[in-house]
């Protein structure tokens, strides 16, 4: 009777990325920038999951079933961020909700049913589960008693740890991301350009003088404010675009062709996805909503090989 040597044909990996985002960005961006808050980055986050899905491909020689890609937004409404990292291959985004204290609401709970369906239903040998919190030991240990194999990816600390320890423990494998891996894909935002202080009441300015020295108010309209430069607002306007292009499609985006009139709808989103960017509001200042128009079509027009005029304002 012969023998099966199943030596000769080792059976493949086939494995999971799940990844808490939240964690991942508040670990990286307090080592990499001492920041405390994501609004004080900014993240190339389509190089990241490349980076993060070819270091998985060294450590796990087998087939990658996809990355799960954990975060939260308002309502559960997807960024323009969010939009483009759906649209990845091998990626599947998953939304927790975001309060209004910036707080992440059912993210834990998505990652914990997924690493347990995916083990229960044999869909994976091993998984590799980038996250810190304690709340993930309970379908580590479910995902295991299934047979499969639970690789810890953190993400290098300042100090001490930023991980549960008992997390840590009950991983087969652990391994730390190094800042410099991580260094190239994390950026600082841009700081808020200073609004004005607002205008002194007369009866600050004039204190002390007497009646022969006031002068004649200036209407408030036409006081100067201190605004962001066109060439930085023009440049927003052309990425918001691009993101456009890449989330909607050119289908869509040529429906607004000609332009240069954008739908109320679309004009709003534009500005605050543009607000999002420079990291403060534009509203008290209608010049740059003409340039951040501007650098929107011009990179639309661009798209589509078409002439582009820019206002004179």
């Amino acid at each position: 009777m012969a023998i099966l040597d199943l030596t000769a044909h080792p059976v493949a990996a086939k494995y999971a990325v799940l990844v808490d985002v939240g964690y991942l960005y508040a670990a990286a961006g307090e080592v990499l920038l001492g920041a405390k808050e994501r609004k004080e980055y900014k993240v190339a986050a389509d190089e990241l999951i490349q980076a993060l899905q070819k270091h998985a491909e060294a450590r796990i020689h087998g087939e990658l079933l996809r990355i799960y890609w954990y975060d939260a937004a308002r309502d559960r409404v997807p960024t323009v961020d969010q939009r483009v990292i759906a649209q990845l291959p091998w990626v599947k985004v998953r939304l927790g909700n975001l309060n209004a204290r910036g707080q992440q609401k059912g993210v834990d709970a998505q990652i914990r049913s997924d690493l347990e369906a995916l083990a229960r239903h044999h869909a994976v040998s091993d998984t590799i589960l980038l996250a810190g919190d304690e709340d993930m030991v309970p379908a580590v240990e479910a995902a295991q008693a299934y047979g499969v194999r639970i690789h810890l990816w953190g993400v290098e600390p300042p100090y001490g740890t930023n991980q549960a320890e008992r997390l840590v423990w009950e991983a087969d494998t652990v391994e730390i991301l190094s800042a410099d891996f991580l260094r190239d894909f994390f950026s600082r935002a841009p700081q808020p350009v200073p609004v004005p202080p607002a205008a002194p009441s007369p009866a600050q300015v004039f204190a002390g003088r007497t009646p022969a020295a006031i002068k004649p108010k200036i209407p408030a309209g036409q006081v100067a404010k201190l605004g962001p430069s066109r060439p930085r607002v023009e440049e927003v306007g052309e990425h918001v675009a691009q993101k456009w292009i890449l989330t909607r499609g050119r289908d869509n985006i040529r429906d607004l062709l000609p332009g240069p009139i954008l739908p109320t709808v679309i004009d709003t989103e534009l500005l605050i996805e543009a607000e999002k960017e420079l990291g403060h509001s534009l509203r008290p200042f209608p010049e740059a909503r003409v340039w951040l128009r501007d650098g929107f079509w011009a990179r639309v027009y661009r798209e589509f090989d078409l002439g582009v005029g820019i206002s004179s304002k």
